[in-house]
């Protein structure tokens, strides 16, 4: 008794359409609410190690040097906490892929872990994300860059450098 080539191309069909049927009641009663965004250790030792690439000349030399930096990655925090949470998960997910060994590898160009980076190999792969031909590296190289710079020039300590007095003292 053998099944001929037509049944058992229905019978696949069929079963495949159960399959998406499926599928989509399952996500239409299981909404999935996007996660707050997490800081573990390898986003914050990414952004130990990009911070400096980015704000390269615009961190102090010197003592406050490290202080400064801890500021500016909390500031990142703080930003991407006050961003929308579908906004959060692709953030999310970009420190995830910097975190991730091989697509570090593949993407960035940096072998070792994030603490062994030099800041010349950081700048280079993000002036090569800055310049990539996909638009979706350079996407990610535009968040982390607005990112860091946003958090940096929202502290008070950062205005002097540029000049700025601060807001006007009757509106504050």
């Amino acid at each position: 008794m053998g099944t001929s080539r037509r049944t058992f191309l229905k019978a696949g069909g069929l079963a495949a359409l159960a399959l998406a049927a499926g599928g989509a009641l399952y996500r239409a009663h299981h909404a999935r609410t996007p996660q707050r965004f997490a800081f573990d250790g390898e986003a914050r030792a990414a952004l130990h190690a990009i911070a400096p690439a980015i704000l390269l000349g615009a961190l102090p030399q010197g003592a406050g040097r490290e202080a400064a930096l801890a500021a500016a990655i909390e500031g990142v925090h703080q930003a991407i906490l006050g961003l929308p949470p579908a906004i959060q998960e692709e953030v999310q997910d970009l420190f995830g892929l910097l975190a991730l060994a091989p697509a570090r590898r593949l993407l960035t160009g940096i072998s070792g872990g994030w603490e062994g980076a030099r800041i010349e190999e950081v700048g280079a792969f993000l002036q090569d994300w800055r310049m990539h031909r996909l638009g979706l590296l350079r996407s990610a190289y535009h968040a982390l860059h607005d990112l860091v710079l946003g958090a940096w020039y929202a502290q008070p300590a950062s205005w002097a450098a540029t000049g700025y007095p601060g807001p006007m003292k009757e509106l504050a």
